[in-house]
């Protein structure tokens, strides 16, 4: 057996969220996409399911298992990445508390996250300092009962829906990342303020939004892990995750798939079918065949940390698999569009949202750049080590 074969469990997951998605999701996702409406009714079907849960403690109702979580998202984002989306951005806040909160902040946030009572968001990036997190300019000053917040974010999706932020900022004076902590930034608290929306050309029914923090006091039980320490168990904490936005990438890519097929056997020219031309038949062979390795490498990546891999291994089986995953999304989104000819850049069609959406993975979440540089910085040192 393999370490990424799925089990009765995860076939069951793969079961439920396979047919969910295509009796009461599929049929929403083009309009979700054109509305750019934040999906009210898809983030209360996932409540329903209890999926807000699924890759995190039995505690809270998961099942503990990163590849269930991998297959859900897989199996969602096949026919709306904002659907699937819903799951990611509670599930990185979640990851963050769970790896470095104190057991009150996992009583008061876990639980109402887990069953989808409480929505939250996570934010990270600032005009400055997207790859590069050392150049977090958003300051944490100490002050009496706890800190005092100044600065500003960018990107920060699901930000007007939430009803807590964790918030990255500095809190010593100098780049190192040991002066860096995440914080816990509630709706309301005074200062703190939703900027404008973006304008995305994908990812378009989750909402992603300018921060401003002017003054904002937040008190010292809303640091998560110590002061100087807590960065760095949030980040390990994310990084095992990342196997997660590679799933949404296979999902991408299958879909694109699917969408394909039907059109090219049921489109005649030159009086046969397309799916019948030897090229074109060759394209679908190619888009399936990187796909199938997409998705072997998000599995075993997710199976191994599920086993308990970490540290330097599993940062490049996940770098590896999300790199992989979000290119060939792209690779076989541009594909499915030009078998699609004209009707590709139709918006009467829905393989140009496949398109759009794929550009978005390759640059969210740690551009496939970072991740090459992750991965060829630990093949040097192993190499240097050996």
């Amino acid at each position: 057996m393999s370490a990424f074969e799925l089990n009765e469990d995860q076939r069951q997951v793969q079961e439920l969220v396979r047919r969910v998605a295509r009796e009461r999701v599929a049929p929403r996702a083009d309009e979700i996409d054109r509305s750019g409406e934040y999906p009210q009714d898809m983030f209360d079907l996932l409540k329903e399911l209890g999926l807000f849960a699924l890759p995190f403690s039995k505690e809270f109702g998961g099942s503990e298992s990163l590849l269930s979580a991998c297959i859900a998202i897989e199996e969602l984002g096949r026919v709306c990445y904002n659907t699937a989306y819903l799951l990611m951005v509670q599930w990185a806040p979640f990851s963050a508390i769970e790896a470095a909160g104190t057991p009150e902040q996992k009583r008061r946030y876990l639980t109402g996250l887990a069953n989808g009572d409480l929505r939250a968001a996570f934010s990270l990036t600032e005009p400055q300092s997207g790859s590069d997190v050392a150049r977090i300019r958003t300051r944490a000053e100490k002050c009496d009962g706890g800190y005092r917040l100044n600065g500003g974010k960018i990107w920060c999706t699901n930000a007007s829906l939430a009803d807590f932020v964790t918030v990255a900022a500095r809190t010593g004076t100098d780049d190192r990342p040991g002066s860096l902590n995440f914080f816990i930034v509630e709706r309301g608290m005074k200062g703190f303020t939703v900027g404008r929306k973006e304008d995305k050309m994908g990812a378009r029914g989750v909402p992603s939004h300018v921060l401003h923090f002017d003054d904002v006091f937040v008190p010292e039980e809303n640091r998560l892990g110590e002061e100087g320490r807590g960065f760095r168990s949030v980040m390990e904490a994310l990084n095992k995750s990342r196997p997660l936005i590679g799933a949404r990438g296979v999902g991408l890519a299958q879909g694109a798939i699917d969408h394909s097929l039907a059109f090219v056997r049921d489109r005649q020219a030159f009086g046969q079918r397309v799916a019948d031309y030897q090229g074109i038949r060759w394209m679908l062979a190619d888009m399936a065949i990187q796909t199938e390795a997409a998705r072997m490498l998000v599995y075993k990546a997710a199976a191994a940390a599920d086993a308990g891999v970490a540290g330097k291994e599993l940062a490049t089986l996940a770098a590896i698999a999300k790199c992989h995953s979000s290119d060939t999304a792209m690779k076989v989104a541009t594909d499915a569009v030009q078998l699609f000819g004209a009707s590709g850049i139709s918006n009467e069609y829905p393989i140009n949202r496949y398109f759009r959406d794929a550009k978005v993975l390759q640059i969210v979440e740690g551009t496939n750049q970072i991740q090459r540089n992750i991965i060829s910085r630990n093949m040097i040192q192993a190499a240097d080590e050996a």
